[in-house]
C-alpha cells in the first residue's frame, strides 16, 4: 500500500532572469516569495505506521531553506539560472541523498500563478 506524503515550505528570494518576454522586469533584480513543496513516497512501516516522520522532512527541508531564504539566487553554488525548472532541480539535488524516497519537487510563485513540478 503506497502512500504520499508531502511537506510545504516558502522562501523570499531575489534574482534577475534573461527572458525573451517580459524581459524588461526579468532583467533588473526582483524578488519573489516562492512556495514549494517536498513529496515522498513509500509503504507505512509496521514499527510506527509512517512513511517517513515528516519531523525529519522538516528538519532537512530547513536547512536547505536556509540556502535559498533571503538569498540573491544568481549566486547559490549549484543552482545555474534561477528559474523555477532549476530550483525544482537543485531542491532534488540538495534532499535527494538525505529523504529516501523523495518523489516530486514542487516550486511555485502563487502570486503570479507560475509553477514547476519536477518528477525524475
Amino acid at each position: 500500500m503506497m502512500h504520499e506524503i508531502s511537506q510545504r515550505f516558502f522562501f523570499d528570494a531575489a534574482h534577475t532572469l534573461r527572458r525573451e518576454i517580459e524581459a524588461e522586469g526579468s532583467r533588473r533584480v526582483h524578488g519573489h516569495t516562492y512556495h514549494a513543496e517536498v513529496a515522498v513516497r513509500g509503504e507505512p512501516t509496521a514499527h510506527n505506521g509512517m512513511v517517513m516522520d515528516l519531523g525529519y522532512v522538516r528538519r532537512e527541508v530547513n536547512l536547505l531553506r536556509e540556502k535559498l531564504d533571503h538569498h540573491f539566487l544568481d549566486d547559490v553554488p549549484g543552482l545555474g539560472i534561477p528559474t523555477l525548472e532549476n530550483l525544482c532541480t537543485f531542491i532534488w539535488n540538495e534532499l535527494k541523498p538525505r529523504i529516501p524516497g523523495l518523489a516530486a519537487v514542487t516550486v511555485e510563485r502563487h502570486a503570479i500563478g507560475d509553477r514547476c513540478v519536477y518528477r525524475p
